[in-house]
């Protein structure tokens, strides 16, 4: 095509008259960009017209470039870039303009920049916007950022149509029929390009918002939603308005939005969304302006007037003249002219009609012909649609299908190694306390063995001292053999005296040797028998324990009936704690026992328990003792005595060992705290500043006991480690090692229990503030301050202990005491917490776990404690082989005596256990203000 041409097409079509722009010279000029391949042509001429100074002039120009946008060749977005800044410049301008064709262009040249920005930023996009749902998804690269963005492109490039669509009817008065106008079709008929661009616009919307609500949660999208929202509406209504206007009802049929908008949360609805698709029907175009007013001139005309047109008027009209008409009826029948004039008219009339009916069977063909149409490319889309939605559902269910099964491979290769791990751990705990219990009885046969050895060295000096004997008897015999052969003189008295005390003696020798023999024997089958007398050793032990266990039992019962102290009432929520306790130990001791009945060897675990189960009892029948507000919660701990005796007749009857069950006293447990929890006195008038203020400063005084106990222990191992060596730098690291971790499970602990102390005060009780909370909660907070303390106070205590042992002053059964007051103390911060915390709270679970470790580690540092006093003892064992006889019984006579002095002195320390308990529970109750309900 030639250039000049091209020009000339583009001159016609951009032009001040106020009229559409005609469509043959907008295709010319779209025409021409893609014969040369760009729209230098285009803006060579542009460039030349006088756009910032006539309005009308710059709307058509905006609306040919906006045709050359949509459907010109793709180099037409390049070689228009460089023009951009002019564009906005120009928009700029005619901004100030508040009338007139001013704002619409403004607002028509920002559309432009922004769809040649977007075009800019997806150039995969092309210029009429026409994309498969394939192609939208490659140019989203499957990235759900690059969806959302690309949203929010659109959502901008959709503002800006609806702006001008917007715009253009509000400059227009729709109280007159403007669409037939040449000044009211001006501004319409850019609005063609606007529905195109915002149909396609308005499906990539609700395409992009479907898949980004299956990615993303839906609060991330709710902006989204809202614009989208704001959107559809103004494009519904603007659709509407559209197509009810006479103009846009004859060049393409609008379609119309859904009553209401589609639902993003229900994925199904997007098998529901229709794309809009917006019809043109072929041939169609809108109306040159001079055609329009030349039709609508002849329409109104009645005969006399068609007679009054000059004849080159009428020729170039209706082709011809009459002057040359062969169906001249005037010179051909001799009609009058009035003849004519009938005649002419009743022909007009008849044609009229004609045209009539032929226009409306055409427009009738036509809208059918048009919705048959529209109807199949919706069909065609739809097919295409649901092909592509079961091609994706089918490859989707694959990948799913896939991916399940390997997530049940790798579940049941977890659950495999898990069972491994389990079975593993398992047996490493079992072969250590095998271990344990074999080193523990290779000492005792290492000490038997030297008793033996001791013994049988007796035996040998005694045989040596028989030899020796019987050598100088042969020495004497010989003798007296030379004697008498040297001397026959001697009498034969002399010789028989001789020979008898030979006899006697050679009788002496034979029984010194079966003394011997029997020595011998008696060490090969002294180690049958010992294994024989040491399990009849610990079935006699655990009698006489489970007598003791119940003597404390029933001491406990006696206090129900004859109260030992009555100064004050035992705290509920202590009691509760030690109720938790109980039954904590109570569910130990049957598991212990049940490991025992498997394995009659396993003595080792059973005895804490049993001893530890005693002691929570009684503490818990004694601690109920004293709350002499119910009659009902003492006959519960008489109870729980009652059945806990029973439990241990049980046990000791071997008959019916195997049908020991403690459930009766969990619940009885179960149901004294039910009690002690209705039977909680009211909290006491404290400011809430200083009850606030109090728990705040107790836990910063624990984390702060715990973190200087920590660094205590690291100093002291860092200078054990520098100072000394052997033996006792292995001591030190076992002690102060195991130490360490108990510190740090405490500092974990603390942590955790401030953590659920925050959710619980943030999540109820309906209080104001922190400090009400715990006013309003005293108790709770008391017996949190409480626990609190004895946390920081036996970390600090076992430092102390531990300081002393390392320096060789200090006893190991300190460090025994001061891991049981942990793990006790840890109990009651639990429990304290356990009372205002929510069951299913993360962080209750946490300081749960947290005690777990605790009590795991303080059990370590006792297991140390125990295997490092053991390695002392073996060090320093006695050695009693050059002891006589004589001392050996005078060391055993010694070591009865010892025996009994401890026996009395442990009888004396037990009693005064008791009493420092009761005195601890009495004065606790007056620090902590426990009372009854009359305080």
């Amino acid at each position: 095509m030639d250039a000049s041409k091209m020009t000339v097409s583009i001159n016609k079509a951009i032009n001040t008259q106020e009229a559409a722009v005609k469509e043959k010279h907008a295709r010319t000029c779209i025409l021409g960009t893609h014969h040369e391949k760009g729209a230098q042509t285009f803006w060579a001429a542009v460039n030349r017209l006088p756009l910032s100074s006539n309005a009308v002039l710059c709307w058509k120009f905006c609306h040919v470039f906006h045709k050359l946008l949509r459907d010109g060749h793709p180099n037409v977005l390049k070689d228009s870039l460089r023009y951009k800044n002019e564009l906005i410049d120009m928009s700029r301008m005619w901004g100030h303009l508040s009338d007139g064709y001013g704002q619409l262009c403004s607002i028509y040249l920002k559309l432009l920049n922004t769809k040649m920005d977007f075009h800019t930023k997806n150039p995969r996009f092309p210029g009429n916007l026409q994309m498969t749902d394939r192609q939208l998804d490659e140019a989203g690269e499957n990235d759900v950022n690059n969806f959302f963005q690309l949203t929010v492109e659109i959502f901008d490039y959709m503002e800006w149509e609806l702006n001008l669509f917007h715009t253009v009817f509000k400059s227009l008065d729709m109280s007159r029929s403007v669409s037939v106008t040449a000044a009211g079709q001006c501004r319409l008929s850019p609005l063609i390009q606007v529905i195109l661009d915002c149909s396609h616009l308005y499906d990539y919307t609700v395409k992009l918002l479907f898949k980004l609500h299956s990615c993303l949660p839906t609060d991330t999208l709710q902006g989204h939603r809202d614009r989208f929202m704001e959107q559809f509406q103004k494009l519904k209504d603007l659709f509407y308005r559209s197509s009810n206007l006479q103009y846009f009802k004859r060049l393409l049929q609008i379609p119309q939005l859904p009553e209401n908008p589609p639902n993003f949360l229900r994925a199904s609805a997007l098998s529901e969304h229709i794309s809009p698709v917006v019809l043109i029907p072929t041939g169609n175009s809108p109306p040159d302006s001079e055609t329009l007013v030349e039709t609508d001139d002849l329409v109104g005309m009645d005969s006399s007037s068609i007679q009054s047109i000059p004849e080159n008027k009428f020729d170039d009209i209706f082709g011809s003249s009459f002057s040359n008409d062969p169906f001249n009826f005037s010179s051909q029948n001799g009609m009058t002219r009035d003849d004519k004039d009938r005649l002419i008219e009743q022909l007009y009339k008849e044609i009229a009609i004609l045209r009539d009916d032929l226009g409306n069977f055409k427009a009738e063909s036509h809208r059918l012909v048009s919705s048959l149409r529209g109807r199949i490319q919706e069909l065609e889309a739809e097919l295409a649609e649901q092909k592509h939605h079961r091609e994706q559902a089918v490859d989707e269910n694959e990948f799913l299908r896939t991916e399940l099964e390997e997530l049940k491979r790798k579940r049941q290769d977890t659950e495999k190694a898990q069972k491994s791990l389990t079975e593993i751990e398992r047996k490493s705990i079992a072969n250590e306390q095998r271990y344990t219990k074999l080193k523990e009885k290779y000492a005792e046969l290492v000490r038997s063995h030297a008793d033996l050895l001791r013994k049988n060295a007796e035996v040998t000096k005694q045989m040596t001292v028989a030899r020796e004997a019987l050598g100088d008897m042969e020495r004497s015999r010989k003798e007296l053999e030379n004697s008498y052969q040297r001397v026959n003189e001697h009498t034969q008295r002399k010789v028989q005296e001789q020979m008898h005390q030979m006899d006697e003696l050679q009788g002496a020798l034979e029984s010194r040797q079966q003394e011997v023999q029997l020595l011998q024997s008696s060490i090969a089958t002294s180690n049958q028998d010992y294994l024989t007398r040491f399990k009849e050793h610990e079935e006699g032990f655990l009698q006489r324990l489970m007598q003791e266990v119940e003597g404390i039992i029933q001491e406990a019962l006696q206090q129900l009936d004859e109260p030992l102290y009555t100064s004050g009432s035992v705290s509920t929520d202590f009691l509760i704690s030690r109720t938790v306790a109980a039954v904590e130990s109570t569910e130990k001791l049957d598991e212990a026992w049940k490991r025992h009945m498997s394995d009659t060897s396993d003595v080792n675990s059973l005895l804490p328990n049993l001893v530890q189960f005693a002691h929570r009892i009684s503490d818990v029948i004694m601690q109920g003792a004293q709350t002499r507000t119910s009659d009902k919660l003492c006959d519960s701990c008489r109870t729980c005595g009652t059945e806990a005796l029973n439990y241990l007749s049980t046990l000791k009857n071997k008959a019916i060992q195997s049908e020991a069950d403690c459930s009766q006293i969990t619940a009885t447990l179960k149901h004294i705290a039910d009690i002690a929890q209705e039977l909680r006195p009211p909290s006491l008038d404290i400011k809430e500043e200083e009850l606030g203020d109090l728990v705040e400063k107790e836990m910063a005084a624990t984390a702060a006991a715990v973190e200087t106990a920590a660094s205590r222990i690291e100093e002291m191992l860092k200078k054990s480690r520098t100072d000394d060596t052997g033996l006792k730098l292995q001591v030190n690291e076992q002690i102060l090692g195991s130490c360490t971790d108990l510190m740090q499970a405490i500092q974990a602990l603390i942590l955790a229990s401030k953590d659920l102390q925050k959710e619980i005060v943030e999540s109820g009780g309906g209080a104001a503030s922190t400090k009400e909370f715990y006013a309003k909660n005293s108790r709770w907070t008391e017996g949190l301050i409480s626990a609190s303390k004895a946390v920081g106070w036996g970390a600090t205590v076992m430092v102390d202990a531990a300081d002393l042992v390392v320096q060789g002053q200090g006893k190991f059964e300190d460090l025994i005491v001061c891991s049981h007051e942990i793990a006790a103390s840890t109990a009651q911060l639990v429990a304290a917490s356990k009372v205002k915390a929510d069951k299913n709270s993360s962080n209750l679970t946490r300081l749960q776990q947290a005690s777990k470790v605790v009590n795991h580690n303080a059990a370590g540092v006792v297991a140390s404690t125990k295997s490092v006093k053991s390695q002392i003892e073996e060090v320093e064992t006695m050695d009693f082989s050059s002891m006589t006889l004589t001392q050996i019984k005078r060391q055993e006579m010694d070591s009865q005596v010892r025996v009994l002095e401890l026996e009395n002195q442990l009888q004396k320390e037990r009693e005064k256990l008791g009493d420092l308990r009761k005195k601890h529970y009495e004065l606790a109750g007056v620090s902590e203000g426990w009372g009854d309900a009359a305080e």
